[in-house]
């Protein structure tokens, strides 16, 4: 029973390293194995693997007496298990695209504050929050603005400028 909680506990330590050694593994086997495995040779792949096949071998070999020849099967299974799904776990996240970047021409219809007031012609500065973070941005308007005077983005012609038009209460 302690080399299958042995095996267990090596697997969490593998698991553990694989946050601090990100890639490292796929990165020494690329040239040579890298198209053959495909991901399968990644560290919290083995490392689910190793762990599940430790704990369950060992929940099997103190639970049921059967031997380590059955315990170890019953490792082995439920650590394949484990491999395949931190394998599609980990691919189905690689894919996910839906967390793209904030992009200045999403500022457009937000509100925002002037922290340097804009002259008749010329540039002042806003707050603005872009995806919940306060950025400040150069701002044009129409007509002059004071400082604390409520805004709202009309246009983002740059990444780093926004025209404004005060709001109307």
């Amino acid at each position: 029973m302690g080399l299958f909680l042995g095996l267990g506990i090596a697997g969490i330590v593998l698991l553990a390293l694989s946050l601090v050694l990100d890639g490292v593994l796929e990165g020494l086997f690329d040239g040579a194995l890298g198209a053959l495995f495909d991901g399968w040779l990644s560290l919290p792949v083995l490392a689910g693997f190793v762990s599940m096949l430790g704990f369950t071998g060992a929940i099997v070999l103190g639970t049921t007496g059967s031997g380590p020849g059955p315990a170890t099967a019953a490792g082995a299974l439920a650590g394949a298990g484990a491999g395949w799904a931190t394998y599609r776990l980990s691919r189905a996240m690689m894919r996910d695209r839906s967390g793209g970047a904030p992009h200045h021409d999403s500022l457009v219809g937000s509100t925002g504050t002037v922290v340097t007031a804009i002259p008749l012609s010329g540039y002042g500065e806003v707050l603005l929050r872009l995806a919940g973070q306060p950025v400040k941005y150069a701002a044009t308007a129409e007509g002059p603005l004071a400082r604390g005077a409520e805004v709202w983005v009309t246009a983002a012609p740059s990444s780093t400028s926004v025209s404004v038009r005060a709001v109307e209460h």
